[in-house]
């Protein structure tokens, strides 16, 4: 079995759905939380000069889709076939389009930068949130005989949306109540024992 070390801030962030593909897995993973003022240094040796960082074996590989993507394949959270590999990929992909637009409040909701929060719930995140939880609720209505967002099986994209839909919720309570069948699949998710176990027992953070 390969030796697998995932490095990226004390937060869930870009990197808990690696940490939670592996942990469902039953893999054993180095799980390197890199305190923040240690960042710039180790900033240069990053292969893009982000976090996470995948190592395999020493072999780094950077970028979060592609751990996560490289990760189901491993460990059987990709998908059964290549059409449902490719239904997760798309909506993974329309999720990434959706927190591109909500950022500039995220910075703002995390507290990175400074900004009227009411306002940016008003103008950023409830717009950006009825485009795509709109299409989400209509896959998770679609598919609530199984209980996931793709097919009859755990995947990335339901660890993904997971843990986004309990980072959103804590920043605006009570945001995402108009879309219930996509709070049950949430739910239904987080049952899963071995996340629960995960999610209970990993190191507290807001985001």
């Amino acid at each position: 079995m390969p030796s697998y070390k995932i490095t990226y801030f004390p937060a869930r962030g870009r990197a808990e759905v690696a940490r939670q593909i592996l942990t469902l897995a039953g893999v054993p993973f180095e799980d390197n939380r890199l305190p923040m003022d240690q960042w710039p240094a180790y900033k240069e040796k990053t292969p893009f000069g982000q976090m996470p960082v995948l190592e395999v074996d020493g072999k780094e590989i950077p970028q979060s889709y592609a751990i996560f993507r490289y990760l189901a394949k491993e460990h059987g959270f990709a998908g059964v076939s290549a059409y449902q590999r490719a239904l997760v990929d798309a909506l993974a992909d329309q999720h990434k389009d959706y927190t591109g637009e909500i950022a500039s409040a995220m910075v703002v909701f995390m507290g990175f930068a400074p900004g009227d929060k009411d306002a940016l719930v008003k103008d950023v995140a409830e717009p950006a949130r009825d485009k795509y939880f709109s299409i989400l609720e209509k896959i998770a209505k679609g598919n609530e005989k199984n209980g996931f967002f793709i097919g009859a099986s755990l995947t990335w994209v339901d660890l993904l949306i997971a843990d986004f839909v309990g980072t959103i919720t804590s920043f605006i309570p009570g945001h995402l109540d108009a879309f219930p069948s996509v709070l049950a699949t949430v739910a239904k998710i987080n049952a899963t024992p071995k996340l629960k176990e995960w999610i209970a027992s990993r190191p507290a953070s807001h985001f």
